[in-house]
């Protein structure tokens, strides 16, 4: 599939329990599509609903209409209807994404961390240690903290364990939250490579990125996500 995602007429809206049941529209009529090789950026004003996006493509957020297709092994799954067990599936086969936060187990050494994702998909262990201290060295991350858990270090340094970690696997399609807002403009540069080699070998991106030269850097379009604001849908 040289399109393996598609976004069709998704709408989402937050229900307001502690508020009589209060409704607020997030986004509404969501339809695009991102192609292999192309890295599409989400764009507009903060609280638009460009990070909700994501999260409802990841199938962390329930949709309320619409469909989300991703083509996973030879078929096609909506994401938006899927049971737990097939988004999992589609996570540690097809759909990465690399968050704007770390989360992984405590007391967990970094360079293992990383290598998880690869040893869950069948990986052996030492291939995936090396694989990850590769991509530790190429991000920057002092070799003395790839023992230790990443729970203590800094928020640039968590920052890089997160896209090595996302980064790792060869998903076909690839969800990125600002990957680089704590980082500095040497490793802002490591990434924007990194991108460019994922986009090289097929690998659809779809990313939130505020910094203005990095989304230049990276991006082949440009959605802006305010076209899907419920009060414009309405108009």
């Amino acid at each position: 599939m040289a399109t393996p995602l598609v976004v069709s007429e998704v709408s989402k809206s937050f229900t307001m329990h502690l508020r009589d049941g209060l409704r607020l529209p997030v986004v509404a009529n969501v339809s695009f599509s991102v192609a292999s090789g192309e890295c599409v950026v989400l764009g507009g004003p903060s609280g638009i609903g460009k990070s909700s996006i994501l999260k409802m493509l990841y199938g962390n957020y329930a949709v309320d209409a619409g469909q989300i297709l991703i083509e996973h092994k030879d078929r096609i799954i909506d994401i938006a209807n899927a049971d737990p067990r097939s988004v999992l599936e589609v996570r540690r086969a097809t759909l990465g994404y690399v968050s704007q936060f770390l989360r992984t187990v405590p007391r967990v050494a970094t360079i293992d961390v990383v290598a998880e994702p690869l040893v869950a998909r069948g990986v052996a262990t030492e291939e995936a240690r090396q694989r990850a201290a590769e991509l530790l060295e190429k991000l920057n991350l002092p070799r003395d903290l790839w023992q230790l858990p990443p729970a203590t270090f800094s928020g640039g340094e968590q920052q890089r364990v997160n896209i090595a970690r996302g980064f790792i696997t060869d998903h076909r399609i690839l969800l990125l939250d600002e990957p680089t807002a704590s980082l500095d403009a040497a490793n802002r540069a490591v990434v924007v490579e990194m991108i460019r080699a994922k986009k090289a070998a097929g690998v659809a991106l779809l990313g939130i990125f505020h910094d203005e030269e990095v989304r230049e850097a990276v991006a082949d379009r440009i959605l802006d996500v305010s076209q899907f604001s419920p009060r414009k849908v309405a108009a």
